[in-house]
């Protein structure tokens, strides 16, 4: 049987190319990729044991990941509608009074996520566009673990404002009626 340590050491390099490959047409950073299967294995050793083929079974995980990263990002998509785009707003008071608004309610909703979210959307939320490597040390977590967390509190954002934001839609007409 091998130990962690030398199917870690093994399969890392593997694990890095094969990520390398496969991200670009998933639309994920390999990084993210390689935390994703690394957590699938982690969950393979804890309840199975390690897998009889260590190299075939990290390639199929990293397609399998990679698949539903695809599927992920073709679900999911913007949420705005041309009255709520900034550049709908046009130029003037007005529309920079709309902007500013929106910015302190987006900004308003991140406060309220929870565990270490804030501190995440904040550092990426940042006018001077950190870099990942920038924004993990200055979370003090791996580059790695950024990917993850990025999206799960993204996630959470979304169900909140999802929630305080009016669908979009006619407004004034109830659904139902022919008025």
């Amino acid at each position: 049987m091998t130990s962690p340590e030398t199917l870690l050491a093994t399969l890392t390099p593997l694990l890095a190319a094969e990520s390398r490959a496969e991200a670009a047409a998933a639309g994920i950073e390999p990084g993210d990729l390689e935390q994703a299967v690394w957590l699938r294995l982690l969950e393979r050793l804890s309840a199975d044991g390690a897998p009889e083929r260590p190299a075939d079974w990290l390639r199929r995980a990293v397609r399998a990941e990679a698949r539903r990263a695809r599927r992920t990002s073709g679900r999911e998509r913007p949420y705005h509608d041309g009255e709520t785009r900034p550049e709908a707003y046009g130029p003037g008071p007005e529309g920079s009074a709309l902007t500013a608004e929106r910015r302190r309610t987006l900004r308003a909703a991140v406060t309220r996520t929870p565990g270490r979210c804030p501190r995440l959307l904040n550092a990426m939320l940042d006018p001077t566009d950190p870099t990942y490597r920038e924004i993990a040390g200055t979370l003090g977590i791996s580059q790695g673990s950024l990917g993850p967390m990025r999206s799960r509190c993204l996630g959470c954002l979304r169900r909140m404002l999802a929630a305080e934001v009016p669908a979009s839609g006619r407004r004034g007409r109830v659904r139902g009626t022919d008025r």
